[in-house]
Order: structure tokens, then C-alpha cells, then sequence
């Protein structure tokens, strides 16, 4: 009985005093002594700690403690845990016996010290020595050895200043400090800041004399100017010391342990906005950055067990790989990678500079703001870049300027090439010591960061040469690979898998890949396994929709006499309509070329129905078929009211005709509910379930397209009962342009993103670009919507469901292969994790051998390829191809009619060339109701076949022609004609626009 009456006095204790015991907690000490409390509250505690600050780990703390379980001397332990960790003043508050429980008086004396020593804050930084009045606090009993250690650890690594801030973060936290500090002070030869604190302005004699009178706490407090200014404007401003006036004031007095900012916290006569600087808060180097970073206190960069674990290698200077699961924390031991290297850097005075490369635009702002930021902008110049920044100076430049730079890898890579050309606006590699590759296991093939990779590796192996001939070496950077899964290449067995593993290791030159072995418990905890779940659809049931499509699809086979051997609706089918239409283009077909393209609109319309719902894919065949015959259709530049002229020939009026005699049975085909797609009634039930059986539910649904992604938002959107629940859904598609349908501009999927971070979206429906990297909020739900790609995909978007309970589903039709797929990714997991651990044992001479033979291997397989490529290009005039239009085959151009502009945008400047085409309003843009002038769509004059889009260069209205929508002649010994997608893929090199050439003349003045 005894027992429990007392432990509701302890906990009434921590009720009262709340605020207080929130201000002078410092967890970490505090949690190594409490060995009673649960790894699961320690792990709790230690995160809000570092994640939210020192007040809010104390805050987890406390509610720890009240939550129990509480055995016998459970509070006898917490009390000493407060007494011998340093929180002398906490303890006073909680001990039941109300021994020591500070008076109204004594507390508002400690707060007008507290309030002394903040006037005073900028004078007693500038001028104090830290570690000499440190070890003297410590001498005196004010501070203990763990108090000592961290102001030794602050002044080494951030100097003086810093240290001293944090000196005077701690103190105000102790019990019966004031006085022993001014003897402190006076005994490391800083009388003159102990005067100012003591207001003693008197000669030798009354210093002696503040000494002597300094040992009585009472009568040194009372008296000193210091304590009567403070009395006066406390009575002229009404000055309330309650308990919250107080919490605010020691809020304000630890910015270090505190959320509050200061300008949203007044105290008295004056906000702490207007004071000289705020205790315990560290500012930037610069003088001139210290009013912006005193507005916002920055969180303490500390790393978990497992963390520290797999980031030793790199903090020894060598090339690692970090291989961490999604939600884990990646980044934030790149941070503390990053700020170790250039501290080193800094104290062995040598130049420092890390680069950040991602692989997504979205990438360069999170990683800045979230990560690099908070931490390091007191110490460091950052910046982000992508190819959406706009900025005044060039690259290079922003390189001088800067000590970390984030960017996407191919900023770097333009950059790197422009110095192979000898260009002023040319990086090296050397220009950096340490390059950080986000999302690493891109490190393969001929991916961007694998062409960064191998100017590395070429470096290193002319190093080797360098220094057997004596002479100085290129200096290399060190490298650090990010990733949530290396993956196994598609590789169906071990030793397939290792080799995978070891190609990336070579490719990074890291000279061992990291994964966590001795704190997985800590990481288990850290990173919560989703429960997961497949469901699935039947897809015996009838679907009128689809016969109706496929019988389509069969009578314009047996009308151009092609005949498959795929199903319809299938990616097979799918890429022999597309070869079809290229064979038939170059043997200049038309019947047959249009008749595949129809046959390819329709066989996505199948996909479609697969996926979504009928009435989306009559929506796709009827806008093509609209869009067909506006194209087909020609009206006179002068007379708007002259009547439009039909271009169709016989195989265009098979094609429109048949569509439009089966217009009205699709349609009403599409708006019955009992053929409604399987998948989709499944989907609506696991959403319904997710979203009702939690508080703050939070999704993603991965799918395939981008058109099934704005699908999907429309048959939420359309569904009420979504709204009802409080669905509030988005899709999130990519911002590359190589899609029939219009991306999404960058600030749109930024818009998007933080929206669902701030709770306005809790739904997105996202492609690809949501599963890697982006930190999307902890979710609730994860749903793999029919969308089975790799085991490195898998890992990624099951890695978004990181809350507590969280569920991975797939939904996915019976018939699909899904289900299958998704159990040979798992499996090529397991297959992954293993290879990785035979890596690691393998011993270091084997492992560094095999290494250097990819490497090699990779060197190699990169210069045959350039010289094959170099082969390959059209040595001859360019004159000697022609363009012909895809569908009408007319000639359009020759190669001597292509410039180039910026190296990328391919402009006919062909006398007349304005007579062979229209132009109409680019369709893309017109969706997205653009309010600005766009530049047309260049369409063929006789066939109405787009060619491309107008383009404005300096003032020059320029057609920009699309490759894609020509067929390519080549007059050379032997005739040929070719159909290609990209300009890149063209040998043959044209020559750059001359603006001057081209430029129109003009009399006028």
C-alpha cells in the first residue's frame, strides 16, 4: 500500500512540474541508467531525441516512465538515473519527499540568472576560454565527467564559440550553479566576465570582496545590480513568473533543446528575437548567417548503433557501399559522413568538397532540405541543383562556391564532358574529395553514374602507371554508394547473383559493401516489416467489351492481310504491331503501316480494359479516332468559312468508318457495371478496408502507366464512397516527355509530394517514380496495383510502408503471371541477401582480384563500344540521306537541311520548307489548359502525319522535327531505308544552327 501511495506522489510530482523537468532532462545520460526501461521505449526516446530535439526526448521520457510497467524501485532508480546523469535540478522536482523542491523564490532566482547570463550570452561567448572554465566547473562539482566530454567534443570539432555555447547550455540546467560558476569564472582569470555577471564595477578590493560574499548564494543574488535591473523591469512589465511563463523562458534559454523558435516566444519586457543570441545555439561560421541561424535551432546530428556500424569504413576515408533498407536512414549517415570528411578536411587544412548526386529532380530538393541542411548549414556552404534550377552562374562556379553540392548525376556529366572538350565551364573529378551516388545500384551498364564511374576507374588505373614512373598522382575522391537493395540482375542463380554484386562493388570501386550483422535487432526495430498480402481477381468473367475490341481487331487483320501468332491485349502482340508498322514504313506499305498503327491503339485499349475501366478505354479509341480525323482533315488558312476537304484515302475510311459503326455498342457496352473490370472491385475493397480501419490512413497504389495512374485518380474521384471514408486522392506521374501522355512539370509533382506530406492528400497513385528514393510519409497502406517488375522494385515499394501495422498488397488478376512474378522476386531477395554475405566473407586478396578484373573488363567493354560507335558514324555528306514523311512517304528534306541547336534540338532550315506543312495547336498543351501562347504541331500537308513542333529561338520561329516521324534514306553504294526513335541513334553528325545565316534581314530602321 505504502508502495503504491507512493509511487502516485511520484507521478503527481512529474505532472506538477512537467515543463520544468522537460527543460533540465537530458536523455541520453538519463537512458543509460535506467537499465529497467524496455529497448522499445529506450529506442522511442532516443529518436524523438534526435529526431525532434532534446525537450520533446524528454517529453517520451517522462511518458515512458508513467506508462510502466513499474517494478519495485522503479522510481528510487529514475531519481538517481536524474541525480547521477547530470539532471540535479530534475530530480529536485520529482523526489516525493519534497526535500529539495526549489521555493517560488529560489525557482524565480534561478530564472533571472538563467535571464543574466542570456543578456550576456554574445560577451561571455566572444571571451570566455571554454575548456579551461569547463574542467574548473568540473573541479567544483557543477559539471561531471559525460558534461566535460561534451563541451571537449564540441570545441574540437566547431571551435570556441561553439564550445562555449554549449558550456552554457549545460550549465543553466544545474542545481546551485550561479555562484560556483562566478568563482569558476574569477579562477580561470575571467574576472571581468564575472564582474559583468556579478554587476561588480568596483576595483581589486570589491572583487576580492564579490569572491568572498560569491560563496552565499542568498546574499550574491539579491544584491548584485545585475538582480535589481532585472527586479525593476519586472515590476514595470508586470512580469508573471507561473509555471508557463517560466517553461517559455527556459525554452528560450535552451534553444539547443527546443522546437520553439524565437521569434514565436516573447519573455517579459522584449522578444528573444531582439536579444544578442540564444544559449546553447550554435550559428554558421559567418557572422554574417548568425541572425538566420539563431532563428532556428538545429537538430543534433547523431547516429544510431547500426548506423554507426556500416558508416565506420567510410569515416576511415575508404570506398564503401551502405546497403540499408528504405525508412532506415541512408541519408542522414551520408550527412554524417559528409561533416566528418570535411571537418577532417578542414582541421588538416585541405581543400574539402562532396558532391551528392541523385538520379531523380525530386531527390535535389528533399535531400537538401530534409537532410543536408539542418545539419551542416552552420558550418558549410550548400547547394541543390537540377536541370529546373535556374541560375545565374555556371556550374563549375557554383563548384568554387560551395562545399556540398547536391545535384542529379547528369549536371556532373555534361560538366565532365565539357572539360574533355577543354571547356572553361569543365569540372574534374579531382575538384572533389569525397562523391556520394544516391540510389547506387545504377551504377551498371551505360547508365550516368557508371559513365561518372568509369572516368574514376580510368583515373585510378593511370595512377598505377603514375606512380610506377615516380610522378604525381591525379587525386582521387573517395566514394560512398547508397542503396535499399543492389538487386541480382535478373540472375537465376547464386553464383549469377554474386557476380552481380561484384560488378556493382567494381563499379563503385568499393572495397567492401556494408549491411548491418551486429545491431539487426536495433535495426529490426528501427524499420518495421509490413504484414503482406495478395489478392486476387478472377478473370473468368464474362467481358463483352473485350470481344467487341477483338473482333475489331480481327476484321482489320483480314483486311492488310496481317496475321499474329500473339494473343490479343498482350505485350506481345503489343511489339509485333510495332514491328510491323517500322517494316511496312521502310518498304513504304501504307495500307499495312496505318492498319498496325490502328491495331496498336486498340491493343492498349485491351490493356486497358485489363486494368481500369471500359469506359477508359472507349475514351482511348474514341479520342484517337477524333484526333484522326481532324488530322484528316483540311481547312483553308484564309477562308475560315470555306468547307474542310478530307484528305482520307481507302484505307483511312476502312479504319474511321469501322470504328464509327462500333462507336455506339462500345459505348453503351462501357457503361455497364456487371462487366466491370474484376481487379477494380477488388482494389475498391482493400482501399475501403485500409482506410477505415485506422486513424490517419496513408497510401500508395504503384501502377503500371501513366495513363492508368490518371485512370485510377478518376474512378476515385468519381466514386463518392472514397469520399466518404476521406480518401483524398493524386496521381504522381513522371516529367519525361517519351509518353502519348503529358508529364508532370516538376513544381507539379513537388506540389503533389507535399501536400500528402502535410496530410491534404492521403492517397497517391503513383508509376515508377514514387518507388525509389522520395521520401514519402510513412504509410499505412502500399498497393501494387497488376505491377510486377524486379526484386529491387519490390524492395523499394514495400519500403514505403513503414508505420506501425502497415500492409503491402498485391492486387493482381489470376491469369496476369503477377503472382507468379512477384514470388520469383522474392525469392531473387533471398538470392540477393545471401550473394551479399558470400561477398563479404570472401577473403580480401580474392575479392580485390576479382574487383579489378570487372573493372578492367568494364574499361574495355566501354572503348570497343565508343569505337564501334565511332564506325559507325556517317563519314560522308549528310546530303546523302533524306527524310520521307512516315505515312505519305513525300520527300521532305535532305540531311543537308538538319542544324542542330544546343546539341539537341534537330530544326529543318530548308528554303520553302514552310509550304509542305500546317500547323494546329499542340494538343498536349491544350489539355493542360496552358494560359500562355504555345507553339504549334508541325503535320504534314497532304497526309496530316505530325512531323513535330514549332520551336522559338531567339526570336526564329523554327520547325523542330521528331525523328521518329520519318523514314530515314540512305544513298550510299546500296540504297536503304531505316526508322529511327531517337536523333542519337542517326550515325551521321549535323552541324550547328548559325543564327546569323538564318537571321531575316531588314531595311527598317
Amino acid at each position: 500500500m505504502a508502495e503504491e501511495l507512493r509511487d502516485e506522489r511520484f507521478l503527481y510530482m512529474i505532472s506538477c512540474f512537467r515543463p520544468r523537468l522537460k527543460q533540465f532532462i537530458r536523455v541520453q545520460p538519463v537512458l543509460d541508467r535506467l537499465p529497467s526501461l524496455s529497448a522499445d521505449d529506450r529506442e522511442k526516446v532516443r529518436a524523438a531525441a534526435l529526431q525532434r530535439g532534446e525537450v520533446e526526448g524528454a517529453e517520451e521520457l517522462l511518458r515512458a516512465v508513467e506508462r510502466g510497467p513499474r517494478g519495485c524501485g522503479w522510481f528510487h532508480e529514475f531519481l538517481q538515473a536524474l541525480e547521477h546523469g547530470g539532471c540535479g535540478m530534475a530530480a529536485c522536482y520529482v523526489n516525493p519527499t519534497l526535500s529539495q523542491l526549489p521555493s517560488p523564490a529560489e525557482e524565480a532566482d534561478h530564472d533571472l540568472c538563467v535571464h543574466l547570463v542570456q543578456l550576456l550570452h554574445s560577451t561571455l561567448v566572444d571571451s570566455m576560454r571554454t575548456v579551461q572554465v569547463a574542467e574548473k566547473c568540473l573541479q567544483m562539482g557543477i559539471f561531471q565527467d559525460e558534461d566535460l566530454d561534451g563541451i571537449h567534443t564540441v570545441t574540437d570539432n566547431r571551435g570556441n564559440r561553439e564550445g562555449a555555447r554549449e558550456l552554457l547550455s549545460r550549465l543553466v540546467q544545474k542545481k546551485d550553479w550561479f555562484s560556483r560558476f562566478l568563482i569558476a569564472l574569477r579562477e580561470t582569470q575571467h574576472g571581468g566576465l564575472a564582474d559583468d555577471l556579478s554587476g561588480n564595477t568596483g576595483g581589486t578590493k570589491d572583487k576580492q570582496n564579490g569572491m568572498k560574499n560569491s560563496t552565499n548564494k542568498e546574499i550574491e543574488v539579491t544584491s548584485q545590480p545585475g538582480y535589481a535591473i532585472l527586479e525593476d523591469l519586472k515590476q514595470q512589465e508586470n512580469m508573471n513568473y507561473s509555471f508557463s511563463s517560466e517553461n517559455n523562458l527556459l525554452e528560450t534559454s535552451i534553444g539547443k533543446n527546443s522546437l520553439v523558435s524565437e521569434s514565436d516566444v516573447s519573455i517579459g519586457f522584449g522578444s528573444v528575437s531582439n536579444l544578442n543570441e540564444n544559449l546553447g545555439q550554435s550559428c554558421t561560421s559567418s557572422d554574417s548567417d548568425e541572425e538566420e541561424s539563431r532563428a532556428s535551432p538545429e537538430p543534433d546530428l547523431v547516429l544510431r548503433d547500426y548506423q554507426m556500424e556500416v558508416a565506420k569504413p567510410a569515416l576511415n576515408g575508404e570506398n564503401i557501399i551502405i546497403c540499408l533498407p528504405t525508412g532506415s536512414g541512408k541519408t542522414r549517415v551520408a550527412v554524417y559522413i559528409t561533416k566528418d570528411h570535411l571537418d577532417k578536411k578542414k582541421r588538416a587544412s585541405e581543400p574539402g568538397k562532396v558532391i551528392v548526386l541523385v538520379n531523380k529532380v525530386p531527390l535535389v530538393e528533399q535531400h537538401l532540405r530534409k537532410e543536408f541542411s539542418p545539419f551542416l548549414k552552420r558550418w558549410y556552404h550548400i547547394i541543390g541543383l537540377s536541370g529546373d534550377s535556374q541560375l545565374k552562374i555556371s556550374f563549375p562556379e557554383v563548384v568554387r562556391r560551395n562545399d556540398v553540392i547536391i545535384c542529379t548525376a547528369q549536371i556532373l556529366e555534361n560538366s565532365l564532358l565539357n572539360a574533355d572538350k577543354e571547356d572553361e565551364e569543365g569540372v574534374h573529378l579531382s575538384d572533389f574529395s569525397l562523391i556520394i551516388i544516391d540510389e547506387c545500384h545504377h551504377t551498371q551498364k551505360e547508365g550516368v553514374y557508371n559513365n561518372i564511374m568509369r572516368r574514376y576507374l580510368k583515373e585510378k588505373k593511370k595512377n598505377r602507371k603514375l606512380a610506377k614512373e615516380n610522378k604525381p598522382l591525379i587525386p582521387q575522391p573517395q566514394i560512398l554508394g547508397l542503396t535499399a537493395s543492389p538487386g541480382v540482375g535478373g540472375a537465376t542463380s547464386y553464383s549469377k547473383a554474386e557476380e552481380h554484386i561484384l560488378k556493382i562493388c567494381a563499379n563503385l570501386d568499393a572495397c567492401r559493401i556494408m549491411t548491418v550483422e551486429e545491431h539487426a535487432s536495433q535495426l529490426k526495430n528501427q524499420v518495421k516489416e509490413p504484414f503482406k498480402k495478395t489478392v486476387i481477381a478472377d478473370d473468368k468473367k464474362k467481358d463483352p467489351f473485350r470481344e467487341r475490341v477483338t473482333e475489331i481487331m480481327t476484321e482489320i487483320q483480314n483486311y492488310c492481310q496481317l496475321h499474329p501468332k500473339s494473343e490479343f491485349g498482350t505485350q506481345p502482340y503489343e511489339q509485333w504491331v510495332i514491328r510491323e508498322e517500322k517494316k511496312a514504313a521502310k518498304e513504304e506499305k501504307r495500307k499495312e503501316r496505318v492498319c498496325a498503327e490502328h491495331l496498336k491503339k486498340y491493343n492498349d485499349a485491351l490493356q486497358i480494359n485489363d486494368t481500369i475501366r471500359m469506359v477508359d478505354a472507349y475514351n482511348h479509341l474514341n479520342n484517337f479516332y477524333k484526333d484522326e480525323k481532324s488530322k484528316k482533315t483540311e481547312r483553308s488558312d484564309d477562308d475560315d468559312d470555306a468547307p474542310a476537304v478530307s484528305k482520307q484515302d481507302e484505307t483511312d475510311l476502312f479504319l474511321i468508318g469501322l470504328f464509327h459503326a462500333k462507336k455506339k455498342q462500345l459505348k453503351e457496352l462501357a457503361r455497364m457495371p456487371e462487366y466491370e473490370n474484376e481487379k477494380l472491385t477488388q482494389l475498391r475493397n482493400t482501399l475501403m478496408e485500409e482506410f477505415t480501419k485506422t486513424e490517419a490512413p496513408r497510401g500508395i497504389i504503384f501502377t503500371k502507366t501513366r495513363l492508368s495512374a490518371f485512370a485510377l485518380f478518376q474512378w476515385i474521384k468519381d466514386n463518392p464512397k472514397f469520399e466518404e471514408v476521406g480518401i483524398k486522392a493524386h496521381y504522381l506521374i513522371g516529367s519525361g516527355h517519351n509518353s502519348e501522355m503529358k508529364p508532370m512539370t516538376q513544381n507539379e509533382q513537388r506540389e503533389v509530394i507535399d501536400k500528402f506530406r502535410g496530410g491534404n492528400l492521403n492517397l497517391l497513385i503513383a508509376t515508377t517514380v514514387a518507388e525509389e528514393g522520395l521520401d514519402i510519409k510513412e504509410c499505412n497502406i502500399v498497393i501494387r496495383y497488376g505491377l510486377v517488375t524486379n526484386e529491387i522494385a519490390m524492395v523499394q515499394a514495400r519500403g514505403r510502408a513503414r508505420a506501425d501495422d502497415s500492409t503491402y498488397a498485391l492486387v493482381a488478376s489470376s491469369g496476369s503471371g503477377a503472382v507468379e512474378r512477384e514470388d520469383v522476386n522474392i525469392f531473387r531477395e533471398k538470392m540477393m541477401y545471401k550473394a551479399i554475405q558470400h561477398v563479404q566473407k570472401m577473403p580480401q586478396e580474392e575479392y580485390l582480384k576479382k574487383i579489378q578484373n570487372y573493372q578492367c573488363q568494364s574499361i574495355v567493354e566501354k572503348e570497343m563500344k565508343a569505337k564501334r560507335h565511332q564506325h559507325k558514324t556517317y563519314k560522308k555528306n549528310p546530303s546523302l540521306i533524306s527524310f520521307l514523311c512516315k505515312n505519305c512517304h513525300k520527300l521532305v528534306c535532305s540531311g543537308e537541311d538538319i542544324r542542330v541547336i544546343e546539341n539537341m534540338h534537330h530544326v529543318s532550315v530548308k528554303r520553302d520548307f514552310q509550304s509542305l506543312y500546317h500547323t494546329r495547336e499542340n494538343k498536349t498543351l491544350q489539355d493542360k489548359n496552358a494560359d500562355y501562347p504555345t507553339n504549334g504541331e508541325v503535320i504534314c500537308k497532304d497526309c496530316g502525319q505530325a512531323w513535330g513542333n514549332m520551336m522559338v529561338h531567339r526570336g526564329l520561329d523554327l520547325p523542330c522535327l521528331k525523328i521518329i516521324n520519318f523514314v530515314i534514306v540512305f544513298e550510299d553504294k546500296k540504297t536503304r531505308k531505316e526508322i529511327f526513335k531517337k536523333w542519337r541513334e542517326l550515325p551521321i553528325k549535323f552541324p550547328g544552327f548559325d543564327y546569323a545565316a538564318h537571321c531575316p534581314s531588314s531595311d527598317e530602321d
